[in-house]
């Protein structure tokens, strides 16, 4: 019998096998479309579809996705976009699930908001299940400070979670506009629960706010009374989600540290979805669209390490070759639920419309949905930041 030779197995993190494993090494490029005639197909599909069909493409999309999009940025702007288009029978969104189903909401009934794979998920997002929350708020109401408390969900959750805040006389947040939301939550109630990220909740709160680390607690779901006592809740001001994102959390002081070693005079720009540690080592944070706009009005010559998706980075270097712009970390990927979206699920969802066939809508159900808008018009009514992620 031959022998044959073993397969490349490694431990988790000892090793890789570029030849079998595409897009391992990062920063690098992701592989190209499966089939040359996709870009050609999508195309197609799109021109046939007419203004029926409005594609919103989220910035940490794959090139080959985003050169179809109609309008691209940061979630709650995309859903915004797309509700300020009625006209527009199918909503194309190229995202995860928690925006889709954003999109939904803000839209009209008669527009079908369509994910091309439904398995585009957040990770942070479904670090807060509902069921979660609800015990979560029991333990509040155990420990007497339900009342006194105001829940905040960032925009990256599920429409159940800001379902349950509308319920519950909280408010939706994003990073751009989280201190002007928080001030306005304070003004409601002693302590806020915020929902799902740990690290915006703690930086807004130290960094912006000016409360003390031991000011806030984390609630873990997966323990008993979310790890923490009674008079630990009752002394809180801010009570933590334990949830993160699976790119901005990765990211390390000492990469930072790293970083202004490697380059001279470089200045970091983090997201504030990263530890507190990163940020408190970073020259700038800010949303997506801080970090976009601060690029764009960059002086030529100037050196930037930026910790935020690899696509955008990418995207942001090569848009501007007169900067030096490199990736904070070299161990963190791109978001693999956000690449989902690739070129032929697009075609796919394109295709099938042409075809009169509805694949992959996003529904919000009527209850769900009545609580999630009092929930996004609080934060809409709030004077000051605009509403960005």
């Amino acid at each position: 019998m031959a022998i044959t030779s073993p397969l490349p197995l490694f431990v988790l993190g000892s090793g890789t096998d570029p030849d079998t494993e595409r897009g391992v090494e990062c920063p690098g490029e992701l592989p190209p479309a499966s089939d040359p005639d996709l870009v050609e197909r999508a195309r197609r599909a799109k021109e046939a579809l007419g203004d029926r069909v409005f594609i919103l493409g989220h910035h940490y999309q794959r090139d080959e996705v985003i050169q179809f999009a109609d309008v691209t940025g940061d979630s709650f702007k995309l859903a915004r976009d797309a509700a300020a288009r009625p006209e527009a029978e199918y909503i194309v969104f190229c995202g995860v699930h928690f925006m889709a189903e954003s999109a939904d909401i803000l839209t009209g009934p008669d527009q079908r908001v369509i994910l091309p794979d439904l398995a585009a998920g957040c990770s942070m997002a479904d670090m807060a299940r509902l069921a979660q929350v609800e015990d979560a708020w029991d333990v509040l109401a155990d420990a007497g400070v339900a009342e006194s408390t105001v829940p905040v969900t960032y925009m990256n959750s599920s429409a159940d979670i800001k379902s349950f805040c509308g319920r519950n006389g909280g408010v939706v947040c994003t990073s751009s506009n989280a201190k002007r939301v928080l001030e306005w939550a304070y003004e409601q109630g002693e302590k806020v629960l915020f929902l799902p990220d740990q690290h915006l909740g703690r930086n807004t709160a130290v960094l912006q706010l000016g409360y003390e680390l031991d000011d806030c607690v984390v609630y873990d779901p997966h323990q008993p009374n979310g790890g923490l006592t009674q008079q630990q809740l009752r002394d809180a001001k801010m009570i933590l989600w334990r949830g993160h994102c699976s790119v901005h959390g990765r990211f390390t002081p000492e990469a930072v540290d790293d970083a202004r070693v490697r380059i001279p005079g470089v200045q970091v720009l983090v997201h504030p979805e990263c530890q507190h540690e990163v940020v408190l080592k970073s020259d700038l944070i800010g949303s997506t669209e801080f970090i976009i706009k601060t690029i764009e009005a960059a002086e030529p010559g100037s050196k930037w390490v930026i910790g935020t998706e690899l696509n955008l980075v990418q995207r942001l270097a090569r848009a501007h070759p007169e900067l030096e712009i490199s990736f904070l970390e070299r161990n963190v990927c791109y978001c693999a639920t956000m690449n989902r979206i690739d070129l032929p699920h697009l075609v796919q969802s394109l295709e099938n419309l042409v075809e009169g066939r509805v694949v992959n809508q996003i529904e919000v159900d009527a209850d769900t949905e009545r609580y999630a808008k009092q929930a996004l018009q609080r934060m809409l009514d709030l004077p000051g930041d605009s509403a960005q992620d």
